[in-house]
């Protein structure tokens, strides 16, 4: 069941607003963005598993943790994403994608290292890598799964899921017959929510990829091996009902799915929730890129006290602290080639990276109880002098809010280390902020901040998390 260490009482207000399905339902998306898939991929995959879940007779409780588990199965894949952009040579997005679709033959594997490895890298360093991937490819896959399955397990946890649904996604890569990874377990060793979402997975991608027949062949492809014999016979007769494939391809999926959440299980939500929320999903952000360890919550930090000088009432600084830890979300659309180049990024790189701050609005403006964050939080990059990204807003047009942030964003980037530069010291960072003023940087939020930082900033009020994502 869920865990309850915190009041589990909400106000009315945040209870109407929305529930635990739509908030984590609306972050979904950004799970999509780091993995490469197509919009609302996890959202289709948790309606195909809960049906199935449905269809085989479990009680509500494990109805439950298979919509959760499939619904957030991927929390943990922005941790190895630096990984295997270093090891595959190329966007971690698009190796991602493409890897969900290769076949279940270790031949298969050897033919997507062969075709995809470093293809627009220089020869010697792709021969490198292809070469050390189909001679280590056992130790270095294992380690790219368990980061990610581990990792995804620790953040459910920190959402308040219990053991049930933290194991699942553990278990997400583990195979029936005990080829998978990264423990090798074998059958019903393997959680049924694991299995379900697993099954789930494999037919969201090939249905997205090519169409239905080429899904259901797929998983009679697997059956017996990647998959639950049993699962897959199930699957086989859901699949045959009129009802099941138009809703993968309706557009309000999302409310359909939203209903299909066992009632009486479902969980209240109250403010000490919805920072618990933004707080992890802040370390998913973080864990795309080992520079970027910690930031999230700095920023948030950095910009509570900012507010705190200049007079906010607590739920404002509340709020605010919320759209700060959320303010990269967006970046999980980015490719890890770009968040860990040491040098320069090109026009259109830099094209690229620009436009995580307009994910970053898509996204939030997807979470009904945060959507007046959407701007708040997306627009950080945005100037005072209209010369900002990625709409062009003047000082008429950026909010307090706003500027708190960009200049608690703008501080922690300087003071933090960074590929292409270490770390700087506060003196020097502030004087570059400065520098800024009037132009990035508003005067009212830069002194706050010179205020705070004379007080000593109290950064050990910070959790030491930041070894736990790199």
């Amino acid at each position: 069941m869920f865990q309850t260490h915190k009041s589990a009482f909400q106000p009315a207000s945040i209870a109407a607003q929305s529930s635990l399905a739509e908030i984590l339902g609306a972050f979904s998306y950004a799970l999509d963005l780091t993995e490469g898939q197509p919009e609302g991929h996890c959202i289709r995959a948790c309606w195909i598993g809960t049906r199935l879940a449905t269809a085989l007779g479990l009680e509500p409780q494990q109805v439950w943790n298979v919509y959760y588990t499939v619904l957030l199965k991927d929390l943990g894949c922005s941790s190895n994403a630096a990984r295997v952009s270093e090891m595959f040579l190329g966007d971690d997005r698009k190796l991602k994608r493409l890897f969900k679709l290769i076949g279940p033959e270790a031949a298969d594997f050897g033919a997507f290292v062969m075709s995809e490895v470093g293809v627009d890298s220089e020869v010697t360093a792709r021969n490198a890598a292809v070469d050390t991937l189909l001679s280590n490819a056992g130790e270095i896959m294992t380690g790219i799964m368990e980061t990610r399955c581990t990792r995804g397990a620790d953040i459910a946890r920190q959402l308040r899921f219990s053991e049930d649904v933290a194991e699942a996604i553990t278990a997400l890569d583990e195979h029936w017959d005990g080829s998978g990874l990264p423990y090798g377990k074998v059958g019903e060793e393997i959680p049924i929510a694991s299995r379900i979402a697993l099954l789930a997975q494999i037919v969201d991608v090939f249905f997205t990829a090519a169409d239905r027949d080429v899904a259901c062949a797929e998983i009679k492809r697997r059956r017996g091996s990647w998959l639950d014999p049993k699962l897959c016979d199930a699957f086989r007769a859901l699949a045959d009902q009129p009802d099941f494939w138009t809703p993968l391809s309706d557009p309000d999926l999302d409310q359909h799915l939203f209903a299909l959440e066992p009632a009486t299980c479902q969980v209240a939500i109250d403010e000490d929730f919805l920072d618990d929320i933004a707080r992890a999903f802040g370390q998913v952000i973080d864990a795309k890129s080992a520079f970027t360890g910690g930031h999230s919550e700095r920023v948030g930090h950095y910009a509570d006290l900012v507010a705190a000088e200049l007079g906010f009432d607590a739920d404002r600084r509340r709020s605010l602290r919320r759209a700060a830890m959320l303010h990269d979300v967006g970046k999980l659309g980015v490719s890890s080639t770009l968040l860990e180049k040491p040098g320069k990024l090109d026009a259109a790189e830099w094209h690229v990276m620009q436009s995580h701050a307009a994910q970053t609005t898509n996204i939030l403006g997807r979470v009904g109880i945060m959507r007046d964050l959407a701007m708040i939080a997306g627009s950080h990059h945005e100037r005072l002098d209209g010369k900002g990204y990625p709409v062009g807003l003047n000082a008429t047009m950026i909010s307090l809010d706003t500027r708190i942030i960009t200049v608690a964003d703008y501080f922690d980037a300087l003071t933090a280390d960074r590929p292409y530069r270490s770390a700087m010291p506060v003196a020097k960072a502030l004087s570059i902020i400065e520098g800024e003023v009037g132009g990035a940087i508003d005067p009212t939020c830069f002194q706050a901040l010179q205020k705070v930082v004379a007080l000593g900033f109290p950064q050990q009020e910070l959790p030491q998390i930041g070894d736990l994502l790199l």
